[in-house]
């Protein structure tokens, strides 16, 4: 560009640019190195939706853990690469991504036992390790949630301490009658406590998060006891990222009694889903069939669901673990009822055709965008 040029509008070009590029044009000057590591050029960068998204998976093959990205474009899926993760955490485990980050928890490599959260961005190749705040309870765990703030782009884990499953009312005085959160703010490098509009003690997360704009979302189940008697009601817990505060979203009566294994949140591009299973009749070799069908929730004074469509597979062999950024189900399979491999496929409804991507198992989905966050940080860790 030339020194001619007005220094804002070398700033709006430099904003439609891809990372590699703007890495190396650190390099060029210091007055682009001094705009491109700033956090306002990071945040405006990273909400501009302009930069190509990926599909980090994690699936175990052969009881070995394995992890592989796709590009998440025109070309899905022929583009991928396998990532490396950080050396500090052993035996990770995936929280969930947000703003071009992966969160994982794990054990660090250099303590023993200490439970740490790594923070990853695997298009410039950093990390930064935390510590995790000690169990301080027995009979109890710790969930993770992790998203970054939409305003400021500023990540948070929150460590949500609960009662486990099957503890009775005596030991609820433990860690009195909710939960005990606590906040991570990277902004702050420090947990802070979080006092008011606590969730009951009766409410538990049961499966992974999904983060739609400013807020996180688990399924959950409030397992309260009316009358002597424990009944158990399914729903979708929220916390926003925003204003720091928890909110439960109702479901349908049908969906509320399900069994657990029966309902789950994912993201369709930007839009929260919720997906439903049921059994659907017979196939023509009279194999019973299970269907998903897949219901946006829209959420405003009141909570909406509009079926969008269903899909069919053999016995209890489907799960959709996400989606593609053009909408296409991606859909943990087993196509054979006797058949113990298991593989990832994308299934497009209208053709009902389903492409292969791996064979393996235990397959979880996260899509990330490539952002600079965390090139401003001096904590990170590169590998």
């Amino acid at each position: 560009m030339s020194d001619e040029l007005p220094f804002h509008i070398q700033e709006a070009i430099l904003k439609r640019l891809p990372i590699k590029s703007l890495i190396q044009f650190r390099s060029v000057s210091r007055t682009w190195k001094s705009l491109i590591d700033s956090s306002e050029f990071i945040a405006a960068h990273s909400i501009s939706h302009t930069q190509p998204q990926h599909l980090f998976v994690s699936y175990t093959d052969t009881q070995v853990h394995k992890y592989v990205s796709f590009v998440d474009d025109d070309s899905f899926p022929q583009q991928r690469f396998v990532p490396s993760l950080p050396l500090s955490i052993r035996q990770p485990q995936i929280v969930g991504s947000s703003y071009g980050l992966l969160c994982f928890q794990g054990d660090s490599a250099s303590i023993y036992r200490k439970r740490i959260a790594v923070l990853l961005n695997p298009s410039i190749r950093k990390s930064i390790a935390i510590a995790l705040p000690d169990m301080l309870y027995t009979n109890h765990k710790n969930v993770l949630g992790f998203g970054g703030c939409p305003v400021t782009i500023d990540t948070k884990i929150i460590q949500i301490t609960q009662m486990r499953w099957g503890w009775g009312n005596e030991l609820k005085s433990e860690i009195g009658n909710f939960w005990e959160v606590k906040v991570y703010k990277q902004s702050s490098g420090k947990f802070t406590s979080l006092s008011g509009n606590l969730p009951s003690i009766s409410i538990h997360i049961i499966g992974p998060q999904v983060v739609i704009g400013k807020c996180i979302y688990w399924c959950a189940v409030d397992c309260a006891t009316v009358d002597s008697m424990l009944k158990a009601r399914n729903l979708i817990m929220s916390f926003d990222l925003t204003n720091e505060k928890f909110e439960v979203v109702d479901l349908p009566d049908r969906v509320a009694i399900l069994r657990l294994s029966q309902f789950s949140v994912s993201k369709l591009r930007e839009s929260l889903v919720m997906l439903e299973y049921n059994r659907r009749g017979y196939d023509a070799s009279n194999v019973e069939q299970v269907c998903c069908t897949v219901w946006l929730v829209e959420r405003g004074v009141e909570t909406s669901f509009t079926k969008l469509f269903s899909i069919k597979a053999p016995g209890d062999l489907l799960t959709i673990v996400g989606f593609t950024r053009k909408g296409g189900p991606i859909t943990e399979l087993q196509e054979y009822v006797f058949d113990s491999t298991e593989e990832l496929v994308v299934y497009e409804p209208n053709s009902e055709q389903s492409n292969h991507l791996i064979s393996g198992s235990l397959f979880i989905v996260n899509s990330y965008t490539e952002t600079l966050v965390l090139l401003d940080s001096s904590d990170c860790s590169s590998y």
